[in-house]
């Protein structure tokens, strides 16, 4: 398991390609990589969003996605886990999370990269103030709904 946090720009293809070969012992071990990549939206509840502010709380964000990983693996027979966040200011289309889970099967991969992914939106303490078009900024005050159509 690898739990990061960057201030500069993901990439989260490189990520994945460096992690991987980190870990040679997994090669033949995996039928399955399943990967989640969040990139921020120009858009929300409405209005344009030109810009965002991602803060987090050093040491206690690490504690919680480790905890979050950790249940995912008492759940899911899951060979390795890297989660990569975004902090700081992140423009639209910046990728702003990765979540990457390699399982000997498909199945697992899947659920646990999304039991992952949606209590890391909603547990993992992360603040967001967006930027708006219009020249002002708000906090949000909670993530969308995953399967929210819009």
């Amino acid at each position: 398991m690898a739990i990061k946090i960057y201030a500069e720009a993901l990439d989260p293809w490189h990520e994945i390609q460096a992690y991987q070969a980190e870990m040679p012992q997994l090669a033949g071990r995996y039928g399955a990589t399943s990967v989640f990549i969040g990139t921020m939206r120009d858009f929300n509840e409405g209005d344009e969003v030109k810009g965002m502010m991602l803060e987090h709380y050093p040491s206690m964000t690490e504690k919680q996605l480790e905890k979050i990983v950790e249940q995912a693996g008492s759940r899911w027979q899951v060979l390795e886990t890297l989660v990569v966040h975004r902090v700081g200011n992140i423009r639209p289309q910046d990728p702003i999370v990765l979540v990457a889970v390699w399982a000997s099967h498909r199945g697992d991969a899947f659920d646990a990269c999304r039991y992952i992914t949606e209590a890391l939106k909603s547990r993992a303490p992360f603040w967001k103030k967006e930027m708006l078009s219009s020249g002002e900024s708000r906090w949000v005050n909670k993530n969308t709904d995953g399967y929210r159509k819009s």
